[in-house]
């Protein structure tokens, strides 16, 4: 009994730690399942944080992969699955939802490709459900995380443009967030076109090889790829873990290329969706009008053409990893830089890999015998201003684990993350819960944004974030 109690305790204190101040992202998805098992891979991962962010609708639709078929049955098909876990996941974290709920979420877009289905007598359920739900008494934005063809936001935005007064069209407007896996109906860029203020994130066109959310799936030279591997996915994942788990389907093409479209919105102390250039789990975004005119065609239907508008796209990173050492200090800086904008992504891969794992976990173990997120507490805020050539302290003493896990801490500069954009670095050591830093010298006000990444040491090694934005002034 007194085991049954503490573990109770545990677990209450865990989830009012890692709720505090976190007001969950909203987000509808729409997605082609079926065009590839990567949507159905995707859905299990979602389901797994169900408790972390707000699902409000999950759409079936088309795409130029599947163009004149929809399959609400095959997301009823995983949720049935959740339902069987939801008991067990609810020992580990109290919010995840009830299946019931979720049940209810599902919605049908048109069987049509395209502008095909955009228009007048085109509205569907899940196109009059975008609708309603923005029409809802929350303030908070809402994401369309967009899997395969969009043409049911597009038929959304008709009806609103069309039905409500400007202003009102406008207020409504100013609450979608959209991210795209790339464009997969010809729809995506009519709506950049049509709704220039829309935020939208997306690299254009249909050459995946040259989008940002490939980083998820991509072979990397040069450093370990395990977590992406089919044998990883079958140990962590597919067997033995579970209903949801053994529902996680084979790689066919790529290895959960919907995903990035909700990393971000997970809270996890590194991502801010309200900032893509920030960076965090789902990658890192700039915002500008892109020019794609010279990559190549990747070999679906959809016709590429020119932005005419900014759009939130393609960022680089130059990224120095910190690797293992076996004796002396936990950790040194790789002699490799990798450059690009999938290493926004990629960077973060193992993390997010892990946590997956963790949370797959959950569907079968007990509190006690399942690993879970360590808890970075700062003893300062996240955000402090200093002047130009002075050192500061950042401390992440008060840092917890549920478990009792032993911690490394790691503190690191994010330079493409501030407006000051050389690196700087940390004091002395880097794997401390105390950084140490010297302020560089500056002619006008500059932001500089430091990221302690705790891990313990529990099975798998689990990561959680803090961004420290550090304002510098000049002298």
């Amino acid at each position: 009994m007194r085991t049954t109690i503490l573990l109770f305790l545990l677990s209450l204190t865990f989830n009012m730690l890692s709720s505090q101040e976190i007001q969950k992202n909203r987000v509808i998805i729409l997605t082609d399942i079926e065009a590839d098992p990567d949507d159905t891979q995707s859905l299990v991962r979602l389901l797994l944080y169900s408790n972390e962010i707000d699902i409000e609708g999950i759409v079936a639709t088309t795409s130029c992969w599947m163009t004149d078929k929809i399959n609400p049955q095959s997301i009823t098909k995983i949720i049935k699955a959740y339902e069987k876990v939801q008991p067990n996941l609810l020992k580990h974290r109290a919010d995840y939802p009830k299946a019931e709920k979720l049940y209810a979420l599902v919605k049908q877009g048109l069987p049509k490709y395209g502008m095909k289905g955009v228009g007048e007598g085109m509205d569907s359920e899940g196109s009059d459900w975008i609708i309603k739900t923005l029409e809802k008494d929350d303030e908070r934005p809402l994401w369309i995380s967009t899997w395969g063809g969009v043409n049911t936001l597009a038929q959304s935005l008709y009806k609103i443009e069309k039905t409500k007064s400007k202003k009102e069209a406008k207020r409504l407007i100013s609450k979608l967030r959209v991210y795209t896996i790339s464009d997969q109906d010809d729809s995506g860029i009519w709506i950049r076109n049509n709704f220039p203020d829309l935020f939208y994130i997306v690299t254009p066109g249909d050459d995946y090889g040259s989008a940002t959310w490939t980083g998820i799936n991509s072979y990397i030279k040069g450093i370990d790829n395990t977590t992406i591997s089919n044998a990883w996915l079958a140990k962590h994942i597919q067997q033995g873990h579970g209903p949801l788990g053994a529902a996680y389907p084979d790689v066919s093409w790529g290895v959960e290329g919907d995903t990035p479209a909700f990393l971000s919105l997970i809270p996890n102390g590194l991502n801010n969706a309200e900032h893509p250039e920030w960076g965090g789990w789902g990658g890192r975004y700039k915002l500008y009008k892109p020019d794609f005119s010279s990559t190549r065609k990747g070999g679906s239907i959809v016709k590429i053409e020119p932005e005419t508008r900014p759009i939130w796209t393609n960022a680089i990173d130059n990224y120095i990893r910190f690797i293992p050492k076996e004796y002396g200090r936990s950790v040194k800086k790789d002699t490799a830089v990798f450059k690009g904008y999938k290493e926004t992504l990629w960077r973060w891969r193992d993390d997010f890999q892990h946590d997956f794992a963790a949370r797959m976990d959950w569907c079968e173990m007990s509190f006690e015998e399942a690993n879970h997120a360590p808890i970075p507490i700062l003893s300062h805020p996240e955000q402090i201003t200093v002047k130009a050539e002075e050192t500061f302290t950042l401390d992440a003493f008060e840092s917890t684990d549920p478990d009792g896990d032993s911690l490394s801490f790691l503190w690191f500069n994010y330079p493409e993350a501030g407006t000051y954009k050389k690196p700087i670095n940390v004091n002395g050591v880097e794997n401390a819960h105390m950084a140490h830093i010297t302020a560089p010298k500056v002619d006008k006000e500059e932001t500089a944004h430091f990221i302690l990444k705790i891990t313990d040491k529990g099975m798998p090694q689990l990561s959680a974030y803090k961004r420290v934005i550090v304002t510098i002034k000049p002298n």
